[in-house]
Parts: structure tokens; sequence; C-alpha cells
């Protein structure tokens, strides 16, 4: 049998575990629920002496207390992760897996604050850290605010009851000491458990491996493992026994194992375009490229807006990916400007400077004498979808169309708090008769065709002049992975959809 130590998120103590660890214990496995100090555990007179390196002292002496015959499985929730590999690293021939339970990927020397799903307050502690010395507490969630630490979908009113009244204000030093980790632990066994409700999914980590994230690349080793939960983040309230369940699997090495991707081949992203286009050069200029028509006199111009977030790092930039130059060739091959832009999306909390980045693209291409200024369209791809807002809600008269491709038109609580400026749902009634082409694609990932449909029906209670181009069998970024008939189709379509708007 296992020895199964389950380590809390921020603000919460050992109760959560009540129901998990007595499935746990009824099959015979021994379990730990780990009371850290100042929140589940003792409480100094201050909060000032308590750090990260105190939760993991209190970790530490739970592995010690373990008979040395029983295999450790230490299990992290949220914030818990962090003490979970600080401890993991110095104990590392006592710990036989490590199980990230909807939790972050903590690095090297990076605090549990870059963790934190809300970008205002990580700005807003980062700040008082440099002035006051991160002394004090982050104050406990009141009973309708734990919506803004994860969803809460499942769980019970009385279990939410429980954890508003058991919850403790969340020492500030524990979030701002960075973590130190060896690499001991390194080639421990993994298994990360996702929760499906904030957004999280397995297919969605395949994808970022796909793409070539490289802090995704570790977890494709064959002692890694996935499960998904069909709940919200607190899932030892809200499916107890399923998650027991997830947890003695993944103690025994079951789970779901992520593909690598292969050596011989590029990422889905650098495929070849689906679409034959003409071979013409771009003209660029700072982060803007243009792509001009063999067509006399000022032309109409559509902007191809790539998503994100995406890596500064990433390598080639957007603007030189498949997809987008190849809209951007095909655009210019009908008698139009392509254009392609890179800009600053590298994080949920940048979609104000990708604003910037855009506004400041169509100012240089209205400028251009070969661009017909008064004939412009936005074409908006992925979690890009978020920048469509500003255009919705103030439409100039110069933009003669919106469109989409496979777009994200809400937040997605995975990815964090977004201002809420970038709202397309909300936008949209103000859009008036702005003409807007959506192209849906049918093996979208449930979370973002949820905003998909939410936005469809929001145009439908105020008149929005929205045209929706389906694509049953394609998936998101379908350009470069689903080479079908069917996808080409959709190109063309919505292409030419576009070039009627702008009356080409």
């Amino acid at each position: 049998m296992t020895a199964f130590i389950l380590v809390p998120g921020m603000f919460t103590d050992t109760h959560v575990w009540r129901e998990t660890a007595a499935r746990l214990t009824a099959e015979g496995d021994e379990v730990h629920a780990v009371a850290l100090t100042g929140t589940g555990g003792p409480r100094p007179a201050t909060a000032d002496t308590i750090d990260l390196e105190t939760h993991i002292a209190d970790v530490l002496a739970v592995i010690d207390s373990v008979g040395g015959g029983r295999p450790i499985v230490l299990v992290g929730h949220d914030y818990g992760i962090h003490p979970v590999l600080g401890a993991a690293d110095r104990r590392a021939e006592r710990v036989g897996r490590i199980v990230y339970l909807d939790s972050g990927l903590p690095q090297d020397g990076v605090p549990a604050l870059a963790a934190l799903p809300d970008q205002a307050l990580r700005e807003e502690l980062a700040e008082r850290a440099g002035t006051d010395g991160a002394h004090g507490e982050l104050p406990a969630p009141g009973r309708d605010a734990w919506q803004r630490w994860g969803s809460t979908e499942g769980v019970p009113d009385a279990a939410l009851d429980r954890l508003t009244a058991s919850a403790a204000p969340q020492p500030l030093r524990t979030l701002l000491q960075p973590l130190r980790l060896t690499g001991a632990a390194a080639s421990l066994p993994v298994t990360g458990v996702l929760c499906n409700a904030g957004g999280s999914s397995i297919e969605m980590v395949q994808r970022g491996v796909d793409f070539g994230e490289p802090t995704l690349q570790v977890f494709t080793g064959p002692r890694v493992t996935f499960f998904e939960l069909p709940t919200g983040h607190w899932p030892m309230l809200s499916l107890p026994a399923e998650l027991a369940e997830v947890l003695r699997r993944a103690a025994a090495g079951e789970g779901h194992h992520l593909v690598a991707p292969d050596a011989a081949q590029p990422p889905a992203h650098l495929r070849p375009f689906l679409l034959d286009v003409p071979d013409i050069p771009r003209e660029r200029t700072g982060h803007t490229d243009l792509y001009l028509p063999a067509a006399e006199g000022p032309r109409p111009a559509v902007v191809f807006v790539h998503g994100g977030p995406v890596s500064a790092e990433a390598r080639p930039t957007p603007r030189d990916w498949p997809a987008l130059t190849g809209y951007a060739r095909l655009a210019a091959g009908q008698g139009v400007v392509g254009v392609t832009l890179d800009h600053r999306l590298h994080d949920v909390a940048d979609y104000p400077l990708a604003a910037e980045d855009i506004a400041a693209t169509l100012e240089l291409v209205r400028a251009d004498p070969r661009v017909d200024g008064q004939r412009i369209a936005l074409w908006f791809l992925s979690g890009g979808g978020l920048l469509m807002a500003d255009w919705l809600r103030r439409p100039p008269s110069w933009l003669r169309c919106v469109a989409a491709s496979y777009p994200v038109l809400a937040p997605l609580p995975v990815l964090g708090p977004v201002d809420a400026r970038f709202r397309p749902v909300d936008a949209v009634q103000k859009a008036g008769a702005l003409p807007v082409v959506i192209t849906r694609v049918g093996r979208e990932r449930p979370e973002i065709a949820a905003t998909v449909e939410e936005f469809l029906t929001a145009s439908r209670v105020c008149g929005a002049a929205v045209e929706v181009i389906d694509v049953p069998n394609a998936h998101h970024a379908f350009e470069t992975i689903d080479l079908t008939q069917e996808s080409r189709d959709a190109v063309h379509r919505g292409m030419r959809a576009v070039l009627d708007h702008l009356a080409v």
C-alpha cells in the first residue's frame, strides 16, 4: 500500500482532504494531510516569520515520519505544489511519485507569486514587496470570492461554507520567496491531474507540447502520466471519491501519456499552409509585413492578427508562421493588401500592449499610398479573438469587416484574468451594422467552443450582422493540420466573405 502525503493550496487547511483521505484509508493506504504553518498548522504571533521554506519544512517533517517500507506519493494542490517540490528535492530517495493537482509548473528561482491567476494582484503584491519587504498576509477569500482563485464548479454549498469558515490568511512571504531546486527530484515519476471546468485539459497540454513549449517537453517522458476530472479547482470537495481513485491509479503508474513531437517533423504550427498560394514577397517595416497585390491604384487591406499568448522567445515569430503568411499571400493574390504583424501578447496581462501594436499597424497601413485607407478588414485568429472587442465596441467608418477563425471570444479561466475591456461577447452589442465573419471548427476545444456559442447568442439578441462558416471536421488551427477539401473550402469561403465586404 501507498503513503499519500496531501498538501493543500492557499488559505486552506487539512479539512479539505477529509473525504478523499477517508476513501484512501478505507482501501488500506496511509494518508497524511499536511497542516501548513499559519494556514492549517500552528500560527506564530506574526506572519512575517513564515515563508516558503517554513512550508517545505512542514512537508519534510511528514515525509520523515513515514515508515521506510511504503512508497510515498506527494500530492500538491494549487500553491501546495511549491512546498511539495521543495521537499521532494531534498528527499528524492523517499518519494515514489509527485502529483500536480490542478497546479502550476513551478520552476527553480521563481516564487509562487508568478502562478497567481490574478495579474493585478500579482503586480500589487510585487509592489508591496518592494516597498515594505513583504510584511503581512493576503486575506482569505469570502464565500463569494473563491472564484477569483479557481472554478468552484461542483463544490456543494455546505462544502463551500466549510472551506470559507476554515480559511486562513496566506503569509505573503510564502508567495514571494523563490523556490530553490537542485534538480535532485527531476527524474521522479510525475502525474498531472487536470480539472476541466477551469479550462485545462490533456488535449490542451498536448497542443502545448506539439507547439514546442519548452516547459512542457519534460512531461512527455515515460514516467509521466495525466488524468482529467470533470470539475472545478477543488476536486477534493466536489469529487472526493473520484479524486481518491485517480490518486490510487496514479500511484500505480496509470494514466494518459503525452506524445513527444516527432523530431523529424516540424511542429503543427510550422507545417505548410493547406492551399497553394502565390509566392508574393513581403515588405517589412518594424513589426508589420505587407504583401502587395499586382494591381493598380490604392487597394483594400486585410490585417491578420495572430493568437496567443505566444512566448517572446518563440522563433520564428508568428508573422512568419505558414498560416499567417498563407492567408496574407492568398489575400494579395486576390487583389488586396495582405498584412501580418507581431504583437506583444506574451501573457494574458499583455492584451493592452497587443491592442496598441494593432493600432500602430493600422495607422501605418492606412497611411501607405498603396492602400485604400477607407477599406480595411481585420481578421483575428485563436486567442487574438479577444482583441476584436475594441473594434466591435467602436467600429470606425473605414473598418468594413471583422473576421475571426476558431476564436476565443471570452476570457478562458485557465489562462487567468483578462482586462474586462477584452470581451467580444459584451462588445458585440455595440457593433451595429459592422459585418462579422466567424469560422467555427467542429472539433474545437470545449472551453473555446463555449465562448463562440456565448458570442453567437449575444449577437442574435442584439441583431449583429454575424455570418458563420462551419468546418465540422476541422480542429483549432486547422490550416496546417487538417489538409482536407472541407478545410480548403472553408478558407476560400472566409476569404470570399471578407472580400465581398471590401467590395473587391
